[in-house]
């Protein structure tokens, strides 16, 4: 109490100068603010900004972890050091050598990640004059669960510049912004760096520092293979349970269902964006088994082999299941009307498949269908916000006749 009391008055003493909100911004990180309604009718709760990026950053925390151990289980599978993973808990894959890899490897990503993206935020604050806002936090964490472990961290560091200032600044900060800031990031890494987002050697530790030697390293995706028409050596319970390739934190299908019903039942995310998702994937999946069952598309068509992938796969393999349950459920970026979000997540899900299908050279489309879909939430409330007010509109007629 006597910390909380002393920085609470060098605040008070210090409220005309400029760098006053960066201060804030820790003493905010440390407290929960003392702000309170003063006036006028208010609805009050527990949870606050603060507390629901936090919630979701819990709901992360067993990805993050589960990928460090598998960037190093890849990482020495692919040398043939270690054999196949027989079960969630093999020995093989919870293994101390294993995590010091994916140390090595990822928590630079969470240090860039954070570092230049909250720097960029207290910079527009002392600027603009006002509270940094806790709305990157959860940003921050995504970031490194969306991208190769073996990226080159000055494209991170250039990737979080841009969708921190483009993204979200720019719109007005947190609130206001109208793309997922993650995806914003990880879209210009995309479409300024794509042989790093996509191809065969960067989603395995040390695959580019290996590449043109005889023990080359082959870090391709599920997706690419199956893109590419190829076959994959992986059963449905590695891939349910994240024993692939793949980004960070997308790989374990298992830990990502339950950090959604974590949302869930914290009341974060939307059960109706989640389940519309899952459904319009299905959908999409079963219309293109449906192509391939009444031979309207030969095998050697580029379009076959994701095409011919069980439509419930397409749930297990991928950033699918992790951009359904962690982005496209953003409350500041998704519809906000109830039934706004069944259309919004329906579509998702259903031209998330139709992008992984007919994109061979970029088959994960989760990431442009849910940035595709933010711009369209705004005029999807719109016309469900219009109709509702068609039907009270009918409604009263019908009375005053």
């Amino acid at each position: 109490m006597g910390l909380k009391s002393t920085l609470h008055n060098f605040k008070e003493k210090n409220k005309d100068k400029k760098w006053l909100p960066a201060f804030s911004a820790f003493h905010t990180f440390l407290f929960m603010p003392n702000d309170t309604t003063k006036s006028g009718t208010h609805i009050k709760a527990a949870d606050d900004l603060k507390r629901t990026m936090n919630t979701v950053i819990l709901a992360l925390i067993p990805c993050l972890i589960f990928g460090m151990f598998n960037a190093g289980y890849q990482h020495y599978l692919a040398l043939g050091e270690i054999d196949k993973a027989i079960g969630f808990f093999s020995e093989s894959f919870w293994t101390w050598s294993n995590l010091v890899v994916g140390l090595w490897k990822i928590l630079p990503l969470v240090v860039i990640s954070y570092g230049v993206g909250l720097g960029i935020e207290f910079i527009f604050a002392i600027i603009k004059g006002h509270e940094v806002e806790e709305g990157y936090l959860v940003t921050g964490m995504l970031v490194p669960l969306i991208v190769p472990v073996d990226i080159p961290l000055w494209m991170l560091a250039v990737a979080v510049a841009f969708g921190v200032v483009i993204g979200k600044e720019v719109f007005g900060g947190t609130g206001m912004n109208i793309l997922n800031p993650a995806l914003t990031i990880r879209a210009f890494l995309f479409f300024a760096y794509p042989t790093w987002m996509s191809g065969d050697k960067v989603w395995v530790h040390g695959a580019v520092e290996r590449a043109g030697t005889p023990d080359a390293i082959s870090g391709e995706t599920i997706l690419g293979s199956l893109a590419q028409g190829q076959t994959f050596d992986y059963g449905i319970m590695d891939m349910f349970y994240g024993f692939i390739p793949g980004s960070v934190g997308e790989t374990s299908t298992v830990l990502i269902l339950l950090g959604g019903l974590f949302l869930i039942f914290t009341k974060i995310a939307s059960w109706r964006i989640i389940v519309s998702s899952i459904v319009g994937a299905l959908i999409m999946g079963l219309i293109f088994n449906g192509v391939v069952d009444q031979g309207w598309i030969s095998e050697s068509s580029k379009f076959y082999g994701l095409m011919s992938t069980e439509f419930w796969h397409h749930l297990i393999i991928g950033g699918l299941a992790f951009g359904i349950i962690y982005m496209a459920t953003d409350p500041v970026t998704g519809s906000q009307t109830n039934k706004g979000k069944w259309y919004y997540g329906f579509f998702i899900g259903f031209f998330s498949v139709m992008i992984r299908v007919f994109n061979p050279a970029y088959p994960e489309g989760v990431m442009l269908a849910i940035l595709l879909m933010n711009v369209f939430a705004p005029t999807i409330d719109h016309y469900v916000v219009q109709g509702n007010v068609k039907r009270r509109m009918k409604r009263l007629k019908a009375k005053v006749a």
